[in-house]
């Protein structure tokens, strides 16, 4: 894969990062639940930590990651992703955020599993454990939101 590439993945990956942060700011600021706004500022820091360390991997020499040739690595099939916008009602909200969640794990693990070395598979595994624990806890919000009990 070819250098230019490389970088246009992990751009990519950024832009992603920063969409997401986005959002869960802005939803922080305007959920009233203080337990919701914890997790939605939570979420906002890691994705902002996110961003940061892609950042600095995309600075280092994106000529020594190594990745299988030819493989399709679907990172332009969650495209386009519809406009994040915080005037929904708080159940689409939560599933804007799981799909967004999903579309990372699932880019980050078709990316683990493009890599041809050890480091650049651990990079992109962990990113992947990440957003899937992001996600997790966001179906948990939404299925006791979405189906609360009943007595």
């Amino acid at each position: 894969m070819k250098t230019e590439d490389v970088k246009k993945i992990i751009s990519t990956a950024i832009d992603r990062e920063v969409e997401a942060y986005t959002f869960y700011r802005s939803i922080a600021d305007k959920v009233k639940d203080k337990n919701l706004k914890a997790l939605f500022d939570e979420l906002a820091g890691e994705e902002k930590k996110h961003r940061e360390f892609l950042q600095g991997f995309l600075s280092k020499d994106a000529g020594k990651m190594k990745f299988a040739a030819g493989h399709d690595y679907k990172v332009g099939d969650a495209l386009p992703s519809p406009k994040l916008t915080i005037d929904l009602k708080p159940l689409d909200g939560l599933v804007i955020a799981i799909k967004k969640e999903l579309e990372a794990m699932q880019m980050y693990t078709q990316l683990a599993k493009a890599a041809a070395d050890t480091e650049t598979q651990l990079l992109f595994s962990q990113l992947a454990n990440m957003e899937r624990g992001h996600k997790a806890r966001l179906e948990d919000i939404y299925t006791n939101m979405a189906f609360p009990e009943a007595w």
